[in-house]
């Protein structure tokens, strides 16, 4: 009995790592690179979040982060390349067959940013939470139809 457990716990770590999603072994490695980009943009814009949420703001943090956010946000939309749509992707088949509308989403969420940046300089949480909430509902719409 003994062994059996034995064996069972030494198998099971090796199971369970054949069940994680497939590398990304393409040239470049186009999904891994705008996983990457879209992370340093949500640790830029969680921080904001956390901020009005808690009702803790802090206008020259919230400043930074939009800084940061600003100077991400192109990071992630060239890598979404013809040839990428491949596992282990999570963007759905939508944002090769309908590009146009993929392409209003990216223009929605630069655009929005860029107007969060211009809210956080002022440096009034009044103008801050309704850019913040445009940028945080880019995002949703976007999630929403293409990424699985």
């Amino acid at each position: 009995m003994r062994k059996k457990i034995l064996l069972l716990s030494l198998a099971l770590p090796l199971l369970l790592t054949a069940c994680g999603e497939p590398a990304d072994t393409h040239p470049d490695k186009p999904v891994t690179q705008r996983r990457a980009a879209f992370n340093t943009i949500l640790k830029a814009f969680e921080p904001m979040g956390m901020m009005l949420r808690d009702k803790r703001y802090d206008a020259d943090a919230f400043l930074q982060s939009a800084e940061k956010l600003e100077a991400a946000k192109e990071g992630p939309w060239r890598h979404f390349t013809a040839d990428s749509n491949y596992p282990p992707t999570k963007a759905t088949d939508k944002v090769w067959s309908e590009a146009a509308r993929f392409e209003t989403e990216r223009q929605g969420f630069l655009a929005a940013t860029g107007k969060l940046l211009e809210a956080a300089r002022s440096k009034d949480e009044a103008k801050v939470r309704p850019a913040y909430e445009a940028v945080h509902d880019a995002c949703r719409s976007c999630h929403k139809t293409f990424k699985k």
